[in-house]
């Protein structure tokens, strides 16, 4: 139990870290950026690898630590309905995914787009309550916008490269896909 917890605290800071860089390598395509929401593939990840409880700490702390670090995001408001949003995907991912009946590429996908628009939701409440309070106007079509259409890029991107790096685990032997048999985890037979 106490290596698993080093592991996972290990795990995290990396895509904590990772979080924390990968904007600057998507920031030099100046099109599309901002677009292939970079800090949402670590947090994913780390739900996912880690459990939703690491996920969900590193999802809050990596836009508010990147904003004291680097000063982007902003703060107000797009920095703290990050942190909501982050925390949202980091839980959504990790606690769907460990409640799965079967740990296979199906279960994943369920857990990502379970996770990706409940993480929008949360977004788009905390931003509401953001701008009422500052006397700004949030309307519906501006939420399709920011969550959905400016997110096409990422989306993509999220469900193809984090499948792929997840296969890509379990034939390493370091995550496992697996189905439940009679209550206990049983490691999926390779062909």
């Amino acid at each position: 139990m106490k290596r698993m917890t080093i592991r996972s605290i290990t795990v995290s800071a990396m895509f904590m870290a990772a979080g924390l860089v990968l904007p600057f390598f998507t920031g030099q395509i100046p099109q599309i950026g901002n677009m292939l929401l970079p800090m949402h593939i670590p947090v994913l990840l780390c739900g996912l690898i880690c459990g939703w409880q690491y996920g969900l700490i590193v999802g809050f702390l990596l836009p508010l630590v990147r904003n004291m670090i680097f000063g982007m995001p902003m703060l107000f408001p797009t920095g703290i309905c990050m942190a909501f949003e982050l925390a949202t995907y980091g839980f959504a991912s990790g606690w769907l995914y460990e409640h799965s009946k079967w740990k296979c590429i199906l279960a994943l996908y369920r857990s990502l787009i379970a996770a990706m628009l409940a993480g929008r939701v949360v977004w788009a409440f905390v931003r509401v309550v953001l701008l009422g309070v500052a006397g700004v106007e949030f309307t519906f079509t501006i939420f399709l916008m920011e969550s959905f259409v400016n997110a096409i890029p990422g989306i993509i991107l999220q469900l193809i490269f984090i499948p792929a790096f997840m296969v890509a685990l379990n034939r390493t032997g370091m995550a496992h896909f697996h189905m439940m048999k009679n209550g206990y985890h049983q490691k999926k037979e390779k062909a």
